[in-house]
């Protein structure tokens, strides 16, 4: 069950290196250990003494879909928990307002993205999922989503971000609803071109942020009419990246992964609507320009 979502390709459970119960296989398929011999010989000494049978531990607690959801909603309500702190603790945006009052708002934008995009490098790459990475990197994006959220406010006002958070879970749930209703099939081909569009679309916007750095920036990532293509074609692959995390979800609980790994599905679905989120927002406010 190899994947190319780098969120879920460096866990062993999720590449096919369990066993349909979620235990880890090992060198000889499976075959019995040499070093027990015939069970007729086994005795009754102390644990790991010669003739001892070998002792057996209850089986580790396995993903289910409760578990992803728990662990889902927990990692995005810290997301709006931060997007709310930063939202109440900045300044109110007036007009005519200097931008020097606007340094601690800006700050929370830069430091909450950088940090967020560091985070989530080390959770998609990272073998053994860490709750508490997760969470972190949950707390940072929720700073830098609430104070960009608060920029985009005031700039563009008729209620976008309200909008472009019911647009976001209107988009979840209607692309749940036709995973399910069209069983919808994932193949390799097509992980490969999301996880590809992925990365491009990574590489172009940090692209963007060093040219504009330098004053040189094209608006490819504003809200502009050549913005707006890329705007819709995030749009599109955050729900093509929703369909990813559904998949593996799916293949996660039919392999009996460990009940760990729904720290790692709840970090890639974070992600999913955030990406979705972000290009929403850039849409609403594109249409809702003066």
């Amino acid at each position: 069950m190899q994947s190319n979502n780098p969120v879920f390709r460096r866990s062993e459970t999720f590449n096919g290196q369990a066993n349909a119960y979620g235990n880890q296989t090992y060198a000889g398929n499976g075959s019995p250990y040499a070093g027990y011999g015939d069970p007729s010989t086994w005795g009754t000494g102390t644990p790991g003494s010669p003739g001892t049978p070998p002792t057996h531990t209850a089986p580790a607690r396995r993903m289910t879909i409760d578990s992803v959801v728990q662990s889902t909603a927990i990692s995005f309500l810290v997301v709006l928990v931060g997007a709310f702190a930063t939202w109440i603790l900045t300044p109110e945006i007036v007009p005519n307002m200097p931008a020097s009052d606007l340094s601690g708002l800006f700050a929370a934008l830069t430091v909450g993205s950088l940090v967020a995009f560091g985070l989530s490098m080390v959770n998609s790459f990272k073998r053994v999922v860490s709750p508490g990475l997760v969470i972190a990197f949950c707390a940072a994006e929720g700073v830098a989503l609430g104070a960009l959220s608060k920029l985009f406010d005031a700039q563009y006002g008729h209620h976008i971000v309200i909008n472009a958070v019911l647009g976001t879970f209107a988009a979840f749930a209607g692309t749940l609803a036709a995973y399910k209703f069209f069983n919808i099939q994932v193949g390799q081909k097509f992980r490969t071109f999301v996880i590809a569009a992925v990365f491009g679309m990574v590489g172009l916007s940090v692209l963007e942020l060093v040219l504009s750095a330098f004053g040189n920036g094209t608006g490819l990532f504003g809200v502009t009419g050549i913005g707006m293509l890329t705007a819709f074609a995030g749009l599109l692959l955050g729900v093509f990246m929703l369909i990813l995390d559904f998949d593996m979800v799916e293949r996660g609980i039919a392999a009996g992964v460990d009940e760990r790994e729904s720290w790692r599905a709840a970090f890639g679905l974070t992600v999913s609507l955030v990406w979705i989120y972000t290009n929403l927002l850039r849409i609403l406010a594109f249409f809702n320009q003066d």
